[in-house]
């Protein structure tokens, strides 16, 4: 397929606004398959994962390709719900442009203004398709009223629909009127009209001289000024469909993609690199290959699933490419083109198009695929960073074995989860985008790798610290038959400044605690750290002086001493008023300005402290310090108190004093939770 004759488009929307419906139909009127399958039997060609079927909606973003007259267009269906928003970002870097639906019904939704923010931030020429028109509550002219309020008058219709909701019964185009329009749009046809020839004259000089003095532009000229204009950006087709299960508009929908968004000849060039050095590429299959890898999945069939979009050059099946990321050949096996579920076999993948390859050894989402004797890269994808974290734990002795190996593999197929060890507290984490993702998670690692891994909130990694200085003394001594033990030590306890950590001093002199058994007092007392006297947290920002003690000849030792000073640390901690300390985080939010009353309160709520607001162009950055416990899970609580709207990123600061009045509630959890792990 030569690369003029190929669009590469992301399809783009809130969550239930279609795009799985809209593009099964696709599939379906041009006979890559013979039913139409629908969201709701679970049935659909590209949600096809059983945690999609379980959740009624996409997971994951589908290459679903369609062929017909003479050029192909690889859609990427993209998922709508916040939590799988990695999928999206890794699409629109392989496409050059995007197809906004809007669900008919309901309108312009959060889903709707974060895929027109997403395509201005990566310059992608997009259109709107208002979907669902034979929906109940459809109304085509509220919806186009409804975008352009909201993006902008260069958003207009590129069809009139025949009638609303039940009454939908298809569309007229504006750009290629027919020859009998019929007669109850006639004059919503004539007023579209003039505004889509006065937006094709507004594209070029040339035809705006014309239409100003009046000449009458040709069709060929008003369909060429036209996608000038969409490919510039400077127009938004609206389109209207109504894909399942009546498929209208559909084909109109197809072509109006074909004619106007752009293929990978026209659409904005990626970067690509030699070495440090900016380079260019050429979509001629006939250069040195390079190709970009946005998705790995874990496929039970075929092992792990590369989808790559060749920019340059060509992939042929059993050859060898360079992986200038890992600086290392991959052998290649069979080459596919993803379907669904399924694959087909294909010899060969050229420049601008898409398709797969099962069972690269070191290559991950990211690499670039290319020759080794011209090694270029391609900059990696910039993943949205996930702050909402849950404590891993597996379900039985046989899933620890499988644990670790599973989180890294589904990592590696999400790179927007992270796999960590929380020194703090001990436990595996995974952390993520939202609760959605992570659950999805447990159960593709159970489905695919069979480990059953179970997930909590995680423990908070309180601390412990004393408050006042206190002298503790402890004589060790034992006597069973031969050597005996004895150890005697006199501490002195003196809080440090906050996260200012533990010292070891003694100023003990005149032998009476001799040098060799100095080091043991030092074991003894960093061992008894472990564990704080109120709900056995770890011991922090406290100073500990050995000033005293003695020995005995015979009977003493370093383990006699390590003994006594373990003992005379714990005795000290208790009698010097001690606290309990909590790790406050640094909170970044970023909200629309209708939003940060609401958010305030919220925070004031959790006994966050506002640092700063800085409002810029509707958007405000809201900057607090809020205790851990407060915000794990703040990920649904912004959602909610947003509408899905805001953004934020936290980071450890320091360690506090948890109030005086939440002290008992948090040791009392502490010890019960301590009291569960060890029944």
């Amino acid at each position: 397929m030569d690369a003029k004759d190929l669009r590469n488009v992301a399809l783009l929307g809130h969550s239930g606004s279609g795009k799985t419906s809209l593009g099964e139909a696709a599939l379906f009127i041009t006979k890559a398959t013979t039913r139409m399958g629908s969201v709701t039997d679970g049935n659909t060609f590209s949600d096809y994962e059983p945690e999609e079927v379980k959740r009624g909606g996409s997971i994951q973003t589908t290459l679903l390709s369609i062929t017909g007259d003479n050029a192909k267009i690889n859609f990427l269906d993209t998922p709508g719900y916040d939590d799988f928003l990695g999928e999206v970002v890794s699409a629109l870097r392989v496409v050059e442009g995007a197809v906004i639906v809007v669900a008919a019904p309901t309108g312009v939704d959060v889903g709707t203004e974060r895929a027109w923010n997403m395509c201005e931030s990566a310059q992608l020429p997009r259109m709107f398709v208002i979907n669902k028109m034979d929906r109940e509550n459809a109304d085509f002219s509220r919806n186009v009223s409804d975008i352009q309020a909201t993006f902008g008058r260069q958003c207009i219709p590129f069809q009139v629909p025949l009638g609303d909701a039940q009454e939908f019964k298809g569309v007229v185009s504006i750009v290629n009127p027919p020859a009998d329009i019929p007669a109850e749009v006639a004059d919503q046809v004539a007023a579209a009209r003039e505004r889509l020839i006065e937006a094709a004259a507004e594209s070029d000089d040339e035809l705006a001289d014309r239409y100003l003095s009046g000449e009458e532009l040709s069709a060929e000229e008003v369909i060429s000024g036209v996608r000038a204009a969409v490919l510039a950006g400077e127009l938004v087709p609206i389109l209207a469909t109504s894909s399942a299960p009546k498929a209208m508009g559909i084909d109109e929908f197809l072509e109006t993609t074909r004619s106007f968004l752009p293929s990978p000849v026209d659409g904005k060039p990626s970067e690509l690199f030699k070495g440090s050095e900016p380079s260019e590429y050429h979509t001629d299959p006939a250069r040195p290959l390079a190709a970009f890898v946005f998705k790995t999945s874990a496929d039970p069939f075929v092992g792990k699933l590369s989808v790559f979009r060749v920019y340059q050059g060509t992939i042929k099946s059993n050859s060898e490419i360079w992986n200038s990321n890992r600086e290392q050949s991959e052998r290649i096996g069979q080459l596919y083109l993803p379907k669904g579920k399924n694959q087909e076999n294909v010899a060969e993948i050229t420049a601008g198009d898409i398709g797969a390859i099962g069972k690269l050894s070191a290559t991950v989402t990211g690499d670039t695929l290319c020759t080794r004797d011209n090694s270029v890269t391609f900059p990696r994808i910039k993943q949205p960073v996930g702050y909402f974290r849950m404590a891993v734990t597996p379900a039985s002795k046989d899933d620890l074995d499988k644990m670790s190996s599973a989180l890294n593999r589904i990592v590696e197929e999400d790179p927007t989860l992270r796999f960590s060890r929380d020194p703090g507290t001990s436990e595996s984490l995974i952390t993520g985008l939202g609760d959605a993702q992570i659950e999805v998670a447990m159960d593709k690692i159970k489905r695919k790798f069979g480990a059953d891994l179970r997930v909590k909130m995680p423990k908070v990694p309180y601390r412990e610290t004393i408050t006042k200085i206190t002298k503790s003394e402890y004589r060790h001594k034992k006597q069973s038959g031969g050597h005996g033990q004895f150890g005697h030590v006199l501490i002195r306890l003196e809080p440090q400044d906050r996260d200012q950590g533990f010292v070891f001093s003694t100023e003990v002199t005149g032998g009476k605690i001799p040098k060799e058994y100095i080091p043991s007092v030092e074991k003894g007392v960093i061992k008894a750290l472990d564990q704080g006297s109120l709900a056995g947290f770890p011991l922090v920002d406290l100073k500990a002086i050995l000033y005293d003690g003695s020995f005995h000849d015979v009977d003493s030792s370093g383990m006699s001493f390590e003994i006594a000073s373990i003992a005379a640390l714990k005795q000290g901690v208790g009698d010097a008023s001690p606290v309990l300390l909590e790790p406050v985080v640094k909170l970044s939010v970023t909200v629309p300005d209708a939003y940060t009353g609401e958010v305030i309160s919220d925070l004031n709520g959790k006994r966050g402290r506002i640092l700063g607001m800085n409002p810029d162009n509707g958007v405000t950055l809201i900057e607090a310090e809020v205790p851990l416990a407060e915000v794990q899970r703040y990920a649904q609580d912004l959602r909610s108190v947003s509408q899905g709207r805001g953004t934020y990123s936290l980071e450890f600061d320091h360690y506090d004093q948890v109030p005086a009045n939440l002290e008992p509630k948090v040791i009392e959890e502490a010890k019960r939770a301590k009291a569960e792990e060890a029944a």
